[in-house]
């Protein structure tokens, strides 16, 4: 998967969550394209037409290029008439029958990565709730694309040392981090999220899914790898001794390991541990 594919993803996941959220019915978002200075619409949700697909939104114009180009939310009760906001875009706006509208953009190291819209079909001030829930939606994308870059950028450094190099050893922390917080994440499409960043740090979803290991098997090993005890890695991931005794030793069985090295060893060998 692409970053530009993973980055759309998360926008698509917080759009989802926006209106569940808030009742919206339509949301709608994209990425800055990369070396341009225009968002790119490219998911829609609760749309009756296309006419904001692939709509390119340059930095400075309409709602969501003045969000882009200060770097925080914009809101209009009346997108036609509004005097706030430049009307470049007033066309597919009404075509999809749009009034109020809100725009958060996405900011990652200090730079616009997305926006994020939310709209009403009728002319009526977007409350505070609204608005907290569409920045919230925008900080998860904001912290997946993190998660995902920093998860790149050890695998990057990694590369060009040996599997034992201390990079490799940040690669290694950093995975089993993340598998022991998702289980404590409880909105499951961010957890999805992380779990699918923690997949850039191993080998591809075939290959972890032909060893036939279990997530919580996976969760111990990794726990293992950094030289956790049974104890230590059970008060890690939220469980008894005695439940991550059994499975680091189902693991070891299918892994046909007789000793936990050996066992990390072959999950590595597997690509399901990096």
């Amino acid at each position: 998967m692409t970053a530009d594919a993973s980055g759309s993803a998360e926008i698509r996941a917080a759009l989802v969550r926006l209106r569940r959220t808030t009742g919206l019915p339509v949301a709608f978002g994209g990425l800055v394209e990369p070396g341009r200075s225009w968002v790119r619409i490219s998911e829609l949700t609760g749309t009756r037409t296309q006419a904001l697909n692939a709509l390119a939104v340059t930095s400075g114009n309409g709602l969501g290029g003045k969000a882009v180009a200060l770097g925080r939310p914009c809101a209009v009760t009346d997108y036609s008439l509004s005097r706030r906001i430049s009307h470049e875009y007033d066309a597919p706006v009404a075509a999809e029958g749009l009034r109020s509208v809100l725009a958060v953009p996405v900011v990652v190291r200090r730079r616009v990565r997305g926006v994020l819209y939310g709209a009403l079909r009728t002319a009526q001030p977007l409350g505070d709730r609204t608005l907290s829930a569409a920045v919230e939606a925008a900080r998860d994308v904001e912290q997946a694309l993190v998660a995902r870059e920093e998860a790149q950028d050890l695998l990057t450094a990694a590369r060009d040392e040996p599997a034992s190099g201390p990079a490799w050893e940040q690669v290694r922390e950093a995975h089993a981090a993340l598998r022991a917080l998702a289980p404590r994440i409880t909105d499951p499409g961010l957890r999805a999220e992380l779990l699918s960043a923690c997949g850039l740090l191993t080998a591809s979803p075939a290959a972890v899914q032909e060893v036939g290991l279990t997530p919580r098997e996976i969760d111990v090993l990794a726990c293992v790898a950094g030289g956790a005890t049974n104890a230590a890695a059970a008060a890690r991931l939220g469980l008894r001794p005695e439940t991550v005794k059994g499975y680091l030793r189902s693991a070891m069985r299918k892994l046909g390991a007789h000793t936990r090295g050996e066992a990390v060893a072959a999950a590595r060998r597997a690509g399901a541990l990096p």
